[in-house]
C-alpha cells in the first residue's frame, strides 16, 4: 500500500482520466463543428435582422440604350448648301470627303485689288473711283540710332592709328581710352567724348578718331545718324 503511494511505483497505478480528456475533446469538438456547418446549411437559422445586409444582391447595372442603326451617307452632289443664299448646315456628313471629277468653274474676275494701280482705291476700274490714292507714309528718324561698337566696327572705312605719347612710353603707361562718339549721316565723327580710361592717353586717341570714316547707316533705305562707342586700344608691345 505505500508502495503503490508513492511515485515511483513503476507504473502499477492505473486511471481512466485519459480515456475522459480524448471524449471530451471529440465531443467539444463535434459542438463546434455543428456551430459553423448548421449556418452554412441552414442559412435560415440566422438572425433576421442580419439576413438583409448579408444576404441582399446589389442592384442591376442600367441597360444601355439601343443603338440606332447608322444611315449610309449619300453624297449630295448638284446641290447647294446656300438656299437662298444663306449658309445652311448638312444633314448628313459623308464618311469620305467629296472629291470632283469636273474641273472648278473660275471665280470672279471683278475681284477689288487693295495695291495701288488699276483696281486699286482711286485708280481706273476700282471700287472707289474718283478717290485720291493713299499716301505713302514714311517713317522719319530723328534720334540717333544707338549700336554696339561691334556693329560700328563693319562700316569703318578708314582708321588712323593713335601716337603713343612720349610721356606715356617714358612712364610705361598703356590700357584703353573709351571714346563716345556720333556718326552723321554721311559717316563723319561727331560730338566725340572721352569718357573712360587713363588721362595721359585720352587726347591721343580723340586726334586719332576724329580723323575716322564710316558708311552710313541705312535704316528702311535711309542714311541715319548712329550714337555709338569707340575703344582705342594702347599697348607697348611687351
Amino acid at each position: 500500500m505505500f508502495e503503490d503511494s508513492t511515485f515511483e511505483s513503476t507504473g502499477r497505478i492505473r486511471t481512466r482520466s485519459r480515456n475522459w480528456m480524448v471524449a471530451a475533446f471529440i465531443f467539444n469538438g463535434a459542438i463546434l463543428l455543428a456551430l459553423i456547418l448548421i449556418p452554412l446549411i441552414y442559412p435560415e437559422a440566422l438572425p433576421r435582422l442580419e439576413m438583409p445586409w448579408l444576404m441582399t444582391a446589389p442592384p442591376p447595372p442600367p441597360s444601355a440604350p439601343p443603338t440606332q442603326p447608322h444611315q449610309q451617307a449619300q453624297p449630295t452632289r448638284g446641290m447647294t448648301e446656300m438656299p437662298g443664299g444663306k449658309i445652311q448646315a448638312p444633314i448628313l456628313f459623308p464618311r469620305e470627303p467629296f472629291i470632283s471629277k469636273d474641273p472648278e468653274p473660275a471665280g470672279p474676275t471683278d475681284v477689288a485689288e487693295l495695291g495701288p494701280g488699276p483696281g486699286g482705291p482711286g485708280g481706273p476700274g476700282g471700287v472707289f473711283p474718283g478717290q485720291p490714292a493713299p499716301p505713302v507714309i514714311r517713317l522719319v528718324q530723328n534720334a540717333p540710332v544707338r549700336l554696339s561698337g561691334k556693329v560700328v566696327e563693319g562700316l569703318l572705312i578708314n582708321k588712323v592709328i593713335p601716337r603713343y605719347p612720349p610721356m606715356a612710353i617714358a612712364t610705361h603707361t598703356e590700357g584703353t581710352v573709351v571714346l563716345q562718339a556720333t556718326i552723321s549721316k554721311a559717316g563723319n565723327i561727331e560730338n566725340l567724348r572721352a569718357v573712360g580710361g587713363p588721362p595721359m592717353l585720352q587726347q591721343a586717341a580723340l586726334d586719332a578718331v576724329k580723323a575716322w570714316r564710316y558708311r552710313p547707316y541705312l535704316l528702311g533705305g535711309e542714311p541715319v545718324e548712329v550714337e555709338t562707342t569707340v575703344n582705342v586700344v594702347f599697348n607697348l608691345g611687351r
